[in-house]
């Protein structure tokens, strides 16, 4: 590779790396099994506490 070719390639990879670091990712944080289950069950008991304190409708 010419001196030019490798100058503006490793430019053009410096230039994608700052640009891919500023755009934050769309990629959720992991959520351990054991973390869905307790999450899942704390809804659970959350709707059932809110549908034992609703009046029933006529």
């Amino acid at each position: 590779m010419n001196r030019k070719k490798k100058i503006n390639q490793t430019l053009k990879a410096k230039a994608k790396k700052a640009n891919a670091k500023l755009h934050g990712t769309n990629k959720q944080p992991y959520v351990a099994k054991a973390e869905r289950e307790r999450l899942a069950q704390q809804a659970l008991v959350a709707t059932e506490t809110n549908d034992n304190h609703m009046p029933a409708a006529q």
